[in-house]
């Protein structure tokens, strides 16, 4: 019921996640990331603590693949599981259980990661890679644009209800969290609207954190 994903931006050391589903409020249950260590997408019955766990190897020297090894033996019920990991290197792993749902498959390259279940068909998880290694630009950018292509090759099987994008970068938290909990519109294209807006204020809101003595103003009533 979902299609997503996971991706290094080899310039600037940022991680990102994208994700979509006809199931409500993907993101919130499938999208983890790390600065300076990874990205992972848990997904197709999903257990929510195999992301952290990924995250928790990979910060502790682990490689992607290495770090889909120790899931797979630390996870439970890891056969309905699908798990995508990009490590700090750029390197990919991805685990789909033999109960992953539906149509379902993978692709990978240096630097990004995708995999769905409940595909229209099975050439969606390769044209979103396709699209994000022919991209060049902002990592949110080439997310949007991937997922785009995701949808254009078909994308899910049933009506896509939620999406969801995640970035990290040289701080602790997310710099950008965008979400579409749901929708009977499309909500791939809310997220990227959403983008759009959040974009160029992206640093902004990072340096109001560090020192807002320096952060500009946008001219919100009260904002001072």
């Amino acid at each position: 019921m979902t299609f997503s994903l996971v991706a290094r931006c080899a310039e600037t050391g940022m991680f990102g996640l994208a994700i979509s589903s006809s199931s409500p409020a993907v993101a919130a249950r499938c999208a983890y990331a790390r600065a300076g260590v990874g990205a992972v997408a848990s997904q197709n019955v999903t257990d929510p603590l195999l992301g952290p766990l990924a995250l928790d190897f990979m910060e502790n020297g682990m490689s992607a693949v290495e770090a889909i090894e120790h899931v797979c033996q630390q996870g439970k019920f890891i056969e309905y599981r699908q798990v995508l990991v990009v490590d700090k290197a750029g390197k990919t792993a991805i685990y789909s259980g033999p109960n992953s749902l539906g149509i379902w498959t993978q692709a990978q390259g240096l630097d990004v990661a995708s995999g769905g279940n409940m595909l229209a068909n099975d050439r969606v998880p390769q044209a979103m890679v396709d699209s994000f290694l022919a991209s060049s630009g902002h990592l949110g950018d080439r997310l949007i644009s991937a997922m785009r292509a995701g949808l254009a090759a078909g994308g899910e099987a049933g009506p896509l209800h939620s999406a969801g994008i995640l970035l990290v970068d040289s701080v602790a938290w997310p710099v950008a969290e965008l979400r579409c909990d749901w929708t009977d519109n499309c909500p791939i294209e809310n997220i990227a609207t959403a983008w759009e807006v959040y974009k160029p204020q992206l640093a902004a809101y990072v340096q109001r954190a560090i020192d807002p003595r320096d952060a500009p103003s946008y001219g919100v009533p009260g904002d001072q």
